[in-house]
């Protein structure tokens, strides 16, 4: 089977890293994967084009304009037909629209999406336009994916059921565990070794996330902790925002925004514990990755979040996202050590049981076959 999954990535987070362990185990068992990886024109070359590539795995890099270029979207379509693909995964509202408003007739290669989560973009901007058109889009697919059972009430689409699929993301948990052993480079090694906890957060700097309440909860709990330090890894539209918040908290010394990394394992590995104070989550991959490397949580209760923490079995899970009550949660998780690591030894038992890539590809295979047969 020939699949041509599409994305446009902005960094090697979530969906990227769930792509690349599908296509790592769509290949071992035999199939025909492709990964055709977007971007703008005068990119070189793309943190997830350049992880595929030192995995093994076959991408094609495609330089575009942005915006709703229908004229670039015809060559990958008539490039996709020439190659004889047989489905079309796309991961991101960028494929979903460009490929998924051609109906099947002249698409001539059924098409299926990944929704990784929602972003709830405010009203009449430009990101709002784009998931309109992303859910008038997903009508015309022949199959969707959603990776959490609590994404449910937020797909609003009338779909049939029988073409909507569960599948939780998966992880590949050795190859995991192999790369958090490898040694941090600067600056991660001199600020992890001059500060005492260490909290990470991880993930786009984007209004969705809550890095600015926990920049805030950090802030508190500098008074408790005056060595603490926090990492946050990733980039986006709001770094200046968050770079202000931090000055203006006289906390600069003690805050690291290196942008995107690909140590991020590693830094699992050395943080005291993960921050996840998002607003709107599907299955997070990192949330996935500091479970099966022990590292203990706090995490908002939202997509699929609580039952993979087993409602607080596997971390702690937070009420609300209000900085004083992060605060609070961080404080207990850094004074219970005993009962946090209790609650990381749950979490690696049931990532390493339910979350596997391997699973994960089997789940995918079937439902491809199922859509292939209508």
């Amino acid at each position: 089977m020939k699949i041509l999954h599409l994305i446009d990535s902005g960094g090697l987070y979530g969906a990227e890293k769930m792509l690349l362990s599908l296509v790592q185990e769509q290949k071992h068992r035999g199939l025909e994967p492709m990964i055709l990886s977007a971007g703008e024109p005068g990119i070189s070359e793309k943190p997830l084009e350049t992880e595929a590539i030192a995995k093994g795995l076959p991408v094609t890099p495609w330089r575009m304009k942005p915006g709703f270029n229908l004229q670039e979207a015809w060559k990958i379509l008539k490039w996709a037909q020439e190659n004889k693909y047989q489905l079309l995964h796309s991961h991101g509202f960028k494929f979903n629209v460009l490929l998924g408003m051609y109906p099947e007739w002249v698409r001539r290669i059924p098409m299926i999406s990944t929704i990784h989560g929602y972003v709830h973009a405010p009203r009449f901007s430009k990101l709002w336009v784009y998931e309109c058109l992303d859910r008038l889009a997903i009508r015309k697919m022949q199959g969707v994916v959603l990776v959490a059972d609590a994404m449910k009430k937020e797909f609003r689409c009338n779909f049939p059921s029988e073409r909507l699929e569960i599948i939780p993301n998966g992880l590949n948990i050795s190859e995991l565990e192999k790369a958090a052993s490898v040694a941090l480079d600067e600056p991660f090694r001199s600020f992890i070794n001059s500060h005492n906890p260490i909290m990470l957060g991880i993930g786009r700097l984007s209004r969705e996330k809550g890095f600015d309440r926990l920049i805030r909860a950090f802030a508190d709990l500098k008074q408790r902790y005056p060595d603490a330090g926090l990492i946050i890894v990733g980039e986006g539209t709001l770094r200046s925002e968050f770079e202000a918040l931090i000055d203006q908290l006289k906390i600069r010394s003690d805050v690291l925004m290196p942008g995107y990394c690909d140590t991020v394992p590693s830094l699992l590995n050395c943080s005291t514990l993960l921050v996840m104070p998002s607003l709107t989550e599907g299955l997070p991959i990192t949330l996935l990755e500091a479970m099966s490397l022990k590292t203990p949580v706090v995490a908002s209760a939202v997509g699929e979040i609580p039952k993979v923490l087993g409602n607080g079995d596997g971390g702690v899970v937070l009420s609300d996202v209000e900085p004083q009550t992060i605060a609070a949660a961080i404080d207990r998780c850094i004074t219970h050590t005993h009962q946090s690591n209790e609650k990381a030894e749950w979490a690696c038992s049931r990532v390493k049981g339910k979350h596997s890539s391997e699973a994960m590809c089997v789940h995918y295979l079937q439902f491809y076959n199922r859509i292939l047969e209508v």
